[in-house]
């Protein structure tokens, strides 16, 4: 079986996100760096989740998630095992390092995960 890297999770994950939604209104937390489990669900509405959905979240990662307007939504992401934070949005159709994490022993938080959305294209 192949092995899969952490940075694949979290770019697969946040790929995933970026096609099924886009920006909302309100920035989402939807995956807090613990166990495995369903994500925080984004609800249809005017914007740019039209069919609503729930993420799935792998253990250890962090995810932010918001829609800003009918054609963007943006999210950033990072793990607790990680070094590096990711972001990426509808705007700009990738997934790209957002730098690295400034938590303990370079290892990501909630704070990498928000920052990097942030600094994604809006």
């Amino acid at each position: 079986m192949k092995n899969i890297s952490m940075k694949n999770v979290v770019m697969g994950s946040v790929l995933a996100i970026a096609a099924v939604t886009s920006l909302s209104a309100n920035a989402a937390t939807v995956c807090s760096g613990g166990v495995a489990k369903d994500g925080a669900s984004f609800a249809s509405g005017t914007s740019f989740v039209k069919v609503a959905f729930t993420p799935k979240c792998s253990a250890n990662v962090f995810l932010d998630g918001e829609e800003t307007s009918q054609t963007v939504f943006r999210v950033g992401s990072g793990s607790l095992k990680g070094k590096t934070r990711f972001g990426g949005s509808s705007v700009g159709g990738s997934v790209g390092n957002m730098g690295a994490c400034t938590g303990t022993g370079g290892a990501c938080s909630a704070t990498d995960s928000a920052a990097a959305m942030s600094a994604a294209s809006s």
